[in-house]
This record gives structure tokens, C-alpha cells and sequence, in this order.
């Protein structure tokens, strides 16, 4: 059973000072959130995750008992909008009933969950820790949103109340100028040298901070000036953030709120929202980019660009789909009998007949695992291939994909970036290995592909149509 608010209320803010502490948190004071996440976490490293799933649950533990195909859990044309849904739903379970009280816990919680969901095989897709940024953007923006209304109210109390402090520093200096005295401290109008070199960010006193991996942290600002007067650090009502915990948000996050809550679950039931009329808004705009007449060439399987093209030949638009089997996943066959069963003209062809093909294709559409910060696009592993093709061949690159999928990460690490390598078995047989030849060939079985945004013309999104230029921006 869960333990009584009012016996931990002290330790409590203690306890949520650090992400690396929210794993012991839930398990003392919320067991339930914390076996959410758990089945969450199982089904996400043994990709259970399938359209077929029933949805009630927000914690991803009804899952079917296994894989219809080897290749199922690196199958590209799985509904990632599902694994996204279930991330958003599994945030709103544990942040619902959780007793944290401020925005900088609540950040806490946040991070802490993120760095769970990313160890757990997060990171094979970004999406999750989109929606985890999503939400930590939502929090700031309202502390900071209520922070301005308190300061613009303290400002016009302050101009009602100039004209009386003027009136006391006169009185202050008459008295003082009788008696031959100074003013007092700490109504003095001039500002000393030590005050104003205190009162300067670089002045203030940094604190280091050590993860349990073994990484500094950046400089931190103490939350206390180290003035003379004495320690500015005094917690009343409504900042409770502990004396003894170095803070690394803005004195204003440590407040406690009872209305953010309740704006924090209304974003989140926005971004649901937005997931719900994903498909519906992307598939609006298919009739302004897809043209009769038109040969279409796409890649492998992908669910956003099937009804892209489904929902183009349902506003009777003609037109022809070429699409490249996507070897050695195969998806594309799955994509070609979905389209053709919709009554689209279609056609398969190898991914090595790509460039001979290229010179006849008006437009090539190609799927999204995540939209990198600078326009950059991770594809399935054979799309840059396509890219480079349509670019020797002047051929217009669309990429279809939900906002969700835009990353704040730059590609570094060039191919490898947000990349995977998983079993050559599909690639070569096993039983060829005793080949003295093929022992000493080394086979490299990628997931993705880094695509440079130079050769991506356009990103179709459920909020409109953006060049990669823009998505830098």
C-alpha cells in the first residue's frame, strides 16, 4: 500500500532532487506507477508492440505473446504512432497521481522516465524521447508563463508604491545628515562595489555536480549569493526546495502550484489529440502533391506513406506507384499489395533497378524514423540509395512524417547516427559461413540510413509542408 502524504511530506522534495532517484521514488511512495512502467519497459525491449494491441491501457503491458515474423520487432511498417500513443499514455498514468508538488519534481520525474524509456530500447526509436521533450516543454513554458504574471503584477505594485519610498529615503537622509550618521545599509540609494560585483551572474558561486555515470554536469549557480549578510537561501511556504540540493532550474520552478497539474494533463491531452488526427491531417494535403498522370516511386513499407497515397487515389487521382521491395526486411511487397488491393496501379521492383528506373519517376516518397535538427532524415536502410538516385536524376524528394518524429539532434556521427546493426542472418545464411571465403567477409546489416537534408526537397507534415531549411530554423 501506498504511504500516507502526511508522514513523508519532509522528505519527499529529498527524495526527487536527482533522475537517477526516480526508480527508488515510485517504488516507495507509488508501487503501481512503477509496474506500469515496468511492463511498459518489457514490452519496449522485447517489441511487443502491435497494431492488433488493445489500447484501453496505458501501460503497454497487453501485447501479443510473439512476433509473426523474425524481422518483426526492425519491421518498418509498424505503427510507431501506437509506441507514441502508449509513451504519452504511460507519462499521463504516472504523472497524474504522483505527488510531486512543483515544476522543478515534476521536471525531475520527467528526465528520470525519460533516461528509463531510453535504456529500456528508447532509443531505437526517438520518438519516445520526443514526447518526454514535449511534455518537459510544456512544464517550463507554464512555470515561466505564471512567473511573468507575478512579475508584472510586483512591477505595478512597485510603481504604486515609488512615489512613498522616495518619500521615506528623504526622511532617511535628513535624520542621518542631523545626527552626522550615514545611511543605514540597507536603505542606502548607492550601490557599493561588493553588492554590485555579487549581483553579477559571473560573480555568483558555482557548484559542481557528479552523476552516478561519472559526468560533470555544466556549472550550476548556487542558490545562495554567498553575501555577507548572511544566506539568501531561506525556505518559507512556498519555495521548498532543500537547502543541502544544489538547484539547476530557476528559483521560480521551486514554487509550489496547485493549478500546474491541471495544464500539464491539458497538454498532454492535446498532444493525444494531435496523434488521434495524425493520419487525417497528413492525408489532406495528398491531393496538393500528388498530381494524375504522376509515376510514384517509394520505399519499402511504411504505414503514413500507404494511406498518403491511398487517401491521393480516393480524390480520383490516376497515377502509378513503383515501389522498391526494401530488401532484406522485404516490406516493400507487404506495401505493394496494400496499394494495388486499394486499386492503385503498382509495381516492384529490386532496389537495384532503383537508378535505372529513376529517369521515368516524377516524384519519389520516402518514409521517416526520425527528422534530425538540421533537415537530415533517418530512413530505412536503402533510402539514401533512392536519394541519391532522384538527385542524379533532378527527381523531387518528399518525406511524409508526423511532427512527433522531429529530433533535437544533429547528425554527428554521420551513418551511424540513431543507427542500429542487428543480425546478418537476414543477409546471408548461416550455413555459408564454413566457405573459406565468406568467413573472412565481414557483414554489416544496418537499420538505417542518414539522409543529408540536400537531398530532401520537401517534409509533408500534419501541420503543413516545410523545406529542411525550415526544420533547421
Amino acid at each position: 500500500a501506498e504511504t500516507s502524504p502526511t508522514n513523508h511530506n519532509n522528505t519527499l522534495p529529498a527524495n526527487l532532487d536527482d533522475p537517477a532517484n526516480v526508480r527508488r521514488w515510485l517504488q516507495t511512495y507509488h508501487p503501481k506507477q512503477l509496474a506500469l512502467l515496468d511492463n511498459f519497459e518489457i514490452s519496449l525491449r522485447l517489441g511487443r508492440f502491435g497494431s492488433d494491441v488493445d489500447g484501453s491501457g496505458g501501460d503497454g503491458s497487453k501485447a501479443t505473446s510473439s512476433a509473426s515474423s523474425p524481422h518483426q520487432t526492425y519491421q518498418y511498417g509498424r505503427e510507431r504512432r501506437l509506441i507514441t500513443t502508449r509513451t504519452v499514455e504511460l507519462l499521463r498514468a504516472i504523472i497524474g497521481p504522483t505527488r510531486w508538488k512543483t515544476a522543478a519534481q515534476l521536471l525531475t520525474l520527467l528526465r528520470g522516465l525519460g533516461n528509463e524509456l531510453h535504456a529500456a530500447g528508447g532509443y531505437r526509436e526517438p520518438a519516445i524521447g520526443n514526447m518526454v521533450r514535449r511534455i518537459m516543454y510544456a512544464v517550463r513554458d507554464e512555470a515561466d508563463r505564471v512567473s511573468v504574471v507575478d512579475n508584472h503584477t510586483a512591477a505595478e505594485d512597485t510603481n504604486n508604491n515609488a512615489a512613498d519610498m522616495e518619500k521615506i529615503d528623504e526622511l532617511t537622509e535628513q535624520v542621518s545628515s542631523k545626527l552626522r550618521m550615514a545611511p543605514p545599509p540597507g536603505l542606502t540609494k548607492e550601490l557599493s562595489l561588493a553588492s554590485m560585483l555579487w549581483a553579477h551572474p559571473q560573480q555568483v558561486p558555482m557548484k559542481h555536480t557528479r552523476q552516478q555515470s561519472g559526468d560533470f554536469n555544466d556549472r550550476i549557480r548556487s542558490d545562495s549569493f554567498g553575501s555577507d549578510s548572511g544566506n539568501l537561501n531561506n525556505n518559507n511556504n512556498n519555495n521548498i526546495a532543500p537547502s543541502d540540493v544544489v538547484p539547476i532550474y530557476p528559483p521560480h520552478f521551486y514554487n509550489k502550484r496547485d493549478d500546474l497539474r491541471q495544464s500539464v494533463m491539458e497538454a498532454i491531452q492535446e498532444m493525444m489529440s494531435e496523434l488521434e488526427d495524425l493520419h487525417k491531417n497528413i492525408n489532406d494535403q495528398a491531393i496538393q502533391h500528388i498530381h494524375a498522370g504522376e509515376i510514384i516511386l517509394t520505399y519499402a513499407l511504411s504505414k503514413t506513406v500507404e494511406l498518403f497515397l491511398k487517401a491521393a487515389a480516393a480524390k480520383k487521382r490516376k497515377f502509378q506507384v513503383i515501389v522498391c521491395e526494401g530488401a532484406p526486411h522485404f516490406g516493400g511487397h507487404a506495401m505493394a499489395k496494400s496499394l494495388a488491393e486499394a486499386g492503385i496501379d503498382t509495381t516492384v521492383i529490386h532496389d537495384a533497378a532503383t537508378f535505372a528506373i529513376m529517369a521515368r519517376v516524377n516524384k519519389v516518397l520516402l518514409p521517416a524514423h526520425a527528422v534530425l535538427a538540421n533537415g537530415g532524415l533517418i530512413a530505412p536502410s536503402g533510402s539514401n540509395m533512392v536519394a541519391l538516385a532522384a538527385k542524379q536524376n533532378s527527381v523531387p524528394v518528399v518525406t511524409v512524417a508526423g511532427m512527433f518524429k522531429l529530433c533535437p539532434m544533429y547528425p554527428h556521427e554521420g551513418q551511424d547516427t540513431l543507427n542500429d546493426l542487428i543480425s546478418p542472418s537476414s543477409v546471408v545464411d548461416y550455413s555459408l559461413m564454413g566457405d573459406p571465403v565468406l568467413s573472412e567477409v565481414e557483414f554489416v546489416n544496418p537499420v538505417h540510413d542518414y539522409i543529408p537534408p540536400q537531398l530532401i526537397d520537401l517534409y509533408v507534415t500534419n501541420i503543413g509542408g516545410f523545406q529542411p531549411s525550415y526544420i533547421y530554423r
